[in-house]
């Protein structure tokens, strides 16, 4: 049976509000997701909140009554509240009807199984948590294996690249490793390492690829670093026809993943 927290001062509310910052939820190993969109996608993926905080009246409503259900029946408290806690939890002016605190999911590299999949997205020092999150859309609608983040990325359990993501965090597997780790792996089985480039890369229309294909973005105001770009097995670019020089990082992700996909599909 949900109980009901209203105010600010209780300290389980300042705890989950302390998730919005980085060292606190590196602590606790605990992340927010917010939305009935989002906490839906993470419940069809059987991944439960540890607390489920909701919007006073809305527990009648159908996908926020079946999270409820499925919080308390995982083990999990659900919590209900006002909108001005929300938006406290939330960080937003307009929160959704519910606000989770989730078990960060990480992996390992020896946790991966590289051949269950042709295509896994790589990406290097990222800043940008909406990139982040696109880019785990992106691999979501690809059926990518999974992101591996090298160096020093953004927090892919940041409130930020959470949302953007749109309950793909919950789906995509995300394994996070330096470059020397990542490229040891790498070449210890198969792989075809392509590097989004502009030097020394060719179209990206023109190669076929083999699977599986790991595609590597670099960081979005300086690409890869020369040397990530060398260990490459093949490096592409897009052509541009205006006057900017390159695609923002998640978009040019994108469109080079299904181009993957579309040169990948003769070969089963």
């Amino acid at each position: 049976m949900p109980r009901e927290i209203t105010a600010f001062s209780n300290p389980l509310v300042k705890r989950v509000r302390s998730l919005r910052d980085k060292k606190h939820r590196r602590d606790e190993g605990l992340f927010l997701a917010e939305g009935l969109r989002i906490l839906t996608e993470a419940r069809e993926a059987g991944v439960l909140p540890e607390y489920l905080f909701f919007a006073k009246g809305h527990e009648t409503h159908a996908l926020a009554a079946t999270l409820i259900a499925a919080t308390e029946a995982g083990g999990g408290e659900a919590i209900a509240t006002d909108s001005d806690i929300l938006s406290k939890l939330s960080g937003k002016d307009n929160p959704g009807a519910v606000v989770g605190v989730y078990r960060e999911l990480p992996t390992t590299l020896d946790r991966i199984d590289r051949t269950r999949a042709p295509i896994w997205l790589v990406a290097e020092r990222l800043r940008d948590p909406g990139n982040l999150g696109t880019i785990l859309r992106t691999a979501d609608a690809v059926g990518a294996g999974g992101l591996i983040l090298v160096d020093d990325c953004v927090d892919p359990f940041s409130v930020e690249a959470v949302r953007a993501s749109m309950g793909a965090l919950f789906t995509i597997p995300i394994a996070r490793a330096p470059w020397a780790q990542f490229h040891d792996w790498l070449r210890a089985g198969p792989g075809q390492l392509v590097g989004l480039a502009l030097d020394g890369a060719v179209d990206y229309r023109a190669p076929d690829f083999t699977p599986p294909v790991f595609l590597f973005t670099g960081n979005e105001a300086q690409g890869l670093p020369p040397d990530y770009a060398a260990a490459c097995d093949l490096r592409v670019k897009i052509p541009m026809h205006g006057k900017a020089d390159s695609l923002n990082a998640a978009v040019a992700t994108a469109v080079m993943a299904y181009r993957v996909l579309d040169r990948l599909s003769p070969h089963g």
